[in-house]
């Protein structure tokens, strides 16, 4: 196993930017992100800021695995993506998914604070309108409970959804929902997603009977390598999707998905499509329904543009020392610590 990257390495080649989204996602209008050059290319850390330092150390050791080991060998070169529509009001779907080019899968994102169950089956219907004929999957983000859950899909299982993701925000509860679902003869399946990336045992959701397949994000999982490994002991089908990365952390998503058996799911890879602007003369952006892999090399130019403001690039420094020392104390499978 190589060596940790030393802290000074790092802070060398690190680049903090700031980055403007075209839509409110997750809340946010601007998204920052740490890139690190390592000699096998460039990683990037992007925790969200209320991460804690033990959870973004995961988030730290797959970038580096990206700058400083490279990727494993791949099965395939041609990763077919999901658009993403955010939670907009319905009338933005159709300026959204034009973004995207062709659309043979789209993600939708529902139960959004302060919204209500009809804003959600606006949205899904304006989709469905828009795109009769593309597979179709709504991710609460764990926003519902149980109740609620059973109540939304089954009003939007009208429109045929492919499968909800993190419908509740516990494994048991998302159990529950798959249980109740079945026995009221509604054909949605369920993903897991947060129940798989945010647990200390990410199998546990798969032991629990609690859902059909998993989502799988490389940064949260600690890498490509363990997120392969996941995969394989939780063994159900998987999505790949990103952490709205720039084009840097969707190189390593398509990495995972060009690196695992089987890939019955468009990815979720698509999201650079609401930057405004990325890190690269050449984003990882979807052509007529898939991702072609190839290489992110971050521009200096765009570096410079969009470099963060110097209060914003030091707490980014700050949170890199912090959480490269929790990888140093702890026994990571992919590097020594000298």
């Amino acid at each position: 196993m190589p060596a940790l990257p030393p802290l000074e390495e790092l802070l060398d080649s690190a680049h903090v930017v700031s980055l403007p989204m075209r839509v409110k996602f997750r809340g946010i209008m601007e998204r920052e992100t740490l890139l690190l050059r390592g000699p096998r290319g460039w990683g990037e850390f992007c925790p969200f800021p209320e991460y804690d330092d033990d959870e973004s150390s995961r988030w730290l050791a797959a970038a580096l695995e990206a700058g400083w080991l490279g990727f494993p060998p791949q099965l395939r070169d041609t990763i077919p993506v999901n658009a993403t529509v955010p939670a907009i009001p319905a009338e933005r779907v159709p300026e959204v998914l034009a973004r995207f080019g062709r659309v043979d899968a789209v993600k939708i994102k529902v139960a959004e604070r302060g919204q209500s169950l009809q804003d959600d089956v606006a949205r899904v219907n304006a989709v469905r309108e828009a795109l009769p004929e593309a597979a179709i999957r709504v991710d609460a983000n764990g926003g519902w409970d149980v109740e609620q859950a059973v109540k939304a899909l089954g009003k939007l299982s009208a429109v045929g959804l492919e499968y909800a993701e993190q419908p509740v925000p516990t494994i048991e509860g998302l159990a529950e929902v798959r249980g109740r679902l079945s026995d009221a003869g509604t054909p949605v399946l369920i993903a897991a997603d947060e129940s798989v990336r945010k647990e200390d045992d990410p199998l546990r959701v798969a032991r629990a009977g609690a859902a059909d397949l998993i989502v799988v994000k490389v940064a949260p999982l600690g890498g490509v390598r363990r997120a392969l490994d996941i995969v394989h002991q939780a063994g159900l089908p998987a999505v790949v999707s990103s952490a709205l990365d720039t084009s840097v952390g969707i190189r390593a998503g398509l990495a995972l998905a060009g690196a695992l058996p089987s890939l019955p799911y468009a990815c979720g890879l698509g999201t650079v499509s609401l930057f405004a602007s990325d890190i690269t003369l050449d984003p990882l952006v979807a052509d007529d329904g898939a991702i072609h892999v190839r290489e992110a090399v971050a521009d200096p130019g765009l570096l410079e543009q969009y470099a963060a403001p110097a209060e914003r690039r030091d707490w980014w420094l700050d949170r890199l020392r912090r959480v490269h020392a929790v990888l140093a104390g702890n026994q990571h499978p992919l590097f020594t610590v000298s």
